[in-house]
């Protein structure tokens, strides 16, 4: 039987947690934790190499280097964030292609879809990759955009 004062009897004395604190020793309200600090911009350098590294790792992986570069990296610089929203754009659209190539490759037109739409995302993702690798920004053509600005 509960007394009022422990797990599944209501509150505690004063309206605290043991030791009169919330857990972790924050406070309601306190957003972050303490030593936090918010993402550093990257110097352009380095927003060249990781705005590259997003369009040729999106050639091998499709989505999935892009996805993780997007949310890790967009805060760090106006370039990598353009550079990564425009090959995770890309890429989600290269997944819908291969997808519909997958289900029309019953008919047999499909094995030319897959075809097609690989071939397309190798030549668009190293051009990508060379404009980034050059300081440009780059547009992908056939690319719907999912994530905007």
């Amino acid at each position: 039987m509960s007394d009022g004062h422990g797990p599944g009897g209501g509150q505690y004395p004063g309206g605290q947690y043991p030791g009169g604190q919330y857990s972790g020793g924050k406070q309601p309200g306190d957003q972050y934790p303490s030593g936090y600090r918010p993402p550093q911009p990257m110097s352009p350098e380095d927003q060249r190499l990781w705005a590259t590294l997003t369009h040729v790792g999106g050639i091998f992986s499709n989505v999935l280097v892009p996805v993780i570069a997007y949310f890790v990296l967009r805060d760090r610089g106006n370039f990598v964030r353009e550079h990564t929203r425009a090959a995770l754009n890309f890429h989600i659209t290269m997944a819908i292609a291969y997808f519909a190539g997958v289900l029309t490759s019953v008919l047999g037109i499909g094995i030319l879809v897959i075809a097609a739409t690989g071939i397309v995302s190798i030549v668009f993702g190293v051009l990508a990759a060379l404009a980034a690798n050059q300081g440009q920004f780059y547009r992908y053509p056939l690319s719907i955009e999912f994530i905007k600005r």
